[in-house]
């Protein structure tokens, strides 16, 4: 559709929020979030008086005589993210794959996730996670190791009850999330994603940017809170030894390694883990990933790059911490993990096909070629959404 200086334009309902540094528009309709300047906050206000977009571009040039302001780019980006109901009193037609879904879980009643998120276990929580380092420290034995993963001698049994328990623990991790949301009454959902190359589990968080900074970064903690206080008890259970089976210290090792492992994986927010979000709300500064990355590519192409806030460079210095801490990873529990795996399992090719050998190792084959098509299908999955928060200027000036 053809926008003119003289088009007036009719918007969706919008609900404008006040940022930490912009403001958040949610649309009404589709259910959508936006990030805007001020400026842009300015011409929904004179558009939706029934200003014509000429009129709106001369208002705001007085009022805002520094900026670049430019009314038919601002009305053809509202256009493309169907933010436009009609235009000159014309209905516009909205692409189906925007019309908004539902989201579900809200059978889960707000007063059970206030139950686990409310005035005092938000200090709790923190205090708990503190306790669980102090614990490490003092206790360093404590700490897991890669053979943490083998409670049996058969492979197959060891991959069938990790994926049991990893299953269960990172249900517990996202019931948090799913918890914390439901406790403001707002709607949600599981869905399957991917970090990296690791398949997870996500909750739908989208309508915590109607919520304030300080309550979004509760919805983005809540995941990790749920995994520490579950540790704190495993941890007790580790050193005060109730149980003297064998079988059960190896599953309490097993719980402790992968929820010690996650902990340390949400530290890499290169891969936009929960931490990511948290600094990046905290921050107020969106979209830090892309900016980070343009930012570190200019450093190491050795071109003159352009000025970038504290904050970008912080975070640009963060992301290189979490991928050394990635690597470090790989070195001290996956590889040594895998290279035991492969030695003990893929002699087992060699045996009589009646033999336990031969089933372990081809057991073991099926249980990774299926974590393999997992990770695909979140990959396609990914790549084929379009993302649910965007902003619509770009660099460091407010451009409409």
């Amino acid at each position: 559709m053809q926008l003119t200086t003289e088009s007036i334009l009719s918007l969706h309902e919008l609900e404008i929020q006040k940022d930490k540094k912009h403001y958040i528009i949610k649309d009404l309709v589709t259910h959508e979030f936006y990030e805007m300047p001020v400026v842009c906050v300015d011409a929904i206000e004179l558009i939706n008086n029934g200003f014509s977009l000429g009129d709106i571009e001369h208002l705001l040039k007085e009022k805002y005589p520094n900026e670049e302001v430019d009314l038919l780019d601002f009305g053809q980006q509202l256009l493309d993210l169907d933010l436009v109901d009609m235009v000159d009193g014309t209905k516009v037609s909205v692409e189906k794959a925007r019309i908004h879904e539902d989201l579900g879980l809200t059978w889960i009643s707000p007063k059970i996730g206030k139950i686990f998120f409310n005035r005092f276990t938000r200090f709790f929580y923190p205090l708990l996670l503190l306790v669980n380092i102090m614990l490490f420290i003092s206790h360093t034995d404590l700490f897991p190791r890669y053979q943490d993963l083998f409670v049996f001698d058969t492979m197959m049994f060891n991959i069938l009850l990790y994926a049991g328990i990893s299953m269960v623990l990172i249900f517990i991790h996202e019931s948090g999330h799913i918890l914390a949301i439901r406790s403001f009454n707002l709607p949600t959902q599981l869905q399957i994603g991917n970090r990296l190359f690791f398949v997870v589990l996500e909750t739908d968080l989208t309508q915590a940017w109607s919520l304030s900074s300080k309550d979004r970064n509760l919805l983005f903690l809540a995941g990790i809170y749920f995994d520490s206080a579950l540790l704190f008890i495993v941890l007790i259970l580790k050193m005060a030894n109730p149980l003297s089976s064998g079988m059960m210290d190896g599953i309490i090792g097993l719980i402790t390694f992968d929820i010690v492992i996650r902990i340390i994986y949400q530290c890499c927010i290169y891969m936009k883990t929960d931490l990511y979000y948290v600094f990046e709300n905290s921050t107020g500064n969106y979209n830090l990933m892309e900016s980070g990355i343009e930012f570190i590519k200019g450093l190491f192409a050795k071109k003159q790059i352009e000025q970038k806030n504290k904050v970008t460079i912080f975070y640009s210095f963060l992301f290189l911490v979490g991928i050394l801490l990635t690597f470090t990873m790989f070195g001290f529990y996956y590889i040594p993990q895998l290279v035991y795996m492969m030695s003990s399992v893929l002699p087992g090719f060699s045996e009589s096909v009646s033999t336990l050998q031969f089933w372990d190792a081809a057991v073991f084959c099926a249980q990774f070629l299926i974590l393999i098509l997992l990770l695909f299908y979140s990959l396609s999955k990914k790549y084929g959404n379009r993302k649910k928060y965007r902003t619509i200027y770009s660099g460091e000036e407010n451009n409409i």
